[in-house]
């Protein structure tokens, strides 16, 4: 089967997102890719692991840094006014180009509805250019904005913005996944794959960042801290 046909039968799957991403580990390592660009993608997964990276990310009870950022039409975001009406569940989206990443926003997408009736709202953050943006949008059905992150500025200040190494460049080019087409400047970084619920007094409620972008957690995991914090502002 070819990418597409692959990812569209797991999509009809019914596994919980999870479970779609190690399926779709399994062809892509198995079926899809060449046995030495997959060789490299786990050789920098694992350097990544390695470096402590997602150990030196923004934790729970870290306060959030405040942004505004472009939404793919030009409209500013502020975290600020959004914060005003209840939490704020933020993602770090690595573009477009990554099938992983896009499970994860269809599985947000799906929650949306009960990440909302909880009083929250959500956004996910990307490097990728506004095109590329609405293109994910349209792709996934995502009823939430992707927000322009041009060069990682906010991905840094999570500290969740890495650099990929030399080796690395070379193969996901192969692949098709330029980084200096796709986020429209050079600086080849992506964020870890990032999860945050930051309370309306911007304190970080929740966070799962992950070096290995193949392990995402289920939305479902945010609700009983949404459910939390929205006793907390009851009270």
């Amino acid at each position: 089967m070819t990418l597409q046909q692959t990812l569209a039968t797991i999509a009809k799957s019914g596994l919980p997102l999870q479970g779609k991403l190690d399926a779709l580990k399994y062809e892509f390592d198995n079926n899809l890719a060449p046995p030495a660009a997959v060789e490299v993608l786990h050789r920098s997964t694992d350097e990544l692991i390695a470096s402590g990276a997602q150990d030196r990310a923004l934790k729970v009870g870290s306060i959030a840094p405040e942004f505004t950022l472009p939404d793919p039409d030009g409209n500013p975001v502020s975290s600020k006014v959004l914060l005003e009406y209840g939490p704020l569940v933020v993602t770090f989206y690595r573009g477009a180009w990554c099938p992983f990443c896009n499970f994860d926003l269809s599985a947000l997408e799906e929650a949306r509805s009960e990440i909302e009736a909880r009083g929250a709202t959500l956004v996910a953050i990307s490097q990728q250019t506004a095109p590329n943006s609405r293109k994910s949008q349209r792709q996934n059905g995502l009823g939430f904005p992707i927000l322009g992150d041009h060069g990682g500025e906010i991905a840094a200040q999570f500290g969740v913005r890495w650099t990929l190494p030399d080796y690395l460049r070379e193969v996901q080019k192969a692949l098709g996944a330029d980084l200096t087409q796709f986020n429209g400047e050079d600086s080849w970084t992506l964020p870890m794959p990032a999860r945050y619920v930051i309370a309306q007094d911007g304190t970080i409620a929740y966070a799962e960042v992950n070096a290995d972008y193949t392990r995402r957690p289920e939305p479902s995991a945010i609700f009983p801290v949404l459910e939390q914090l929205g006793h907390s502002q009851v009270a």
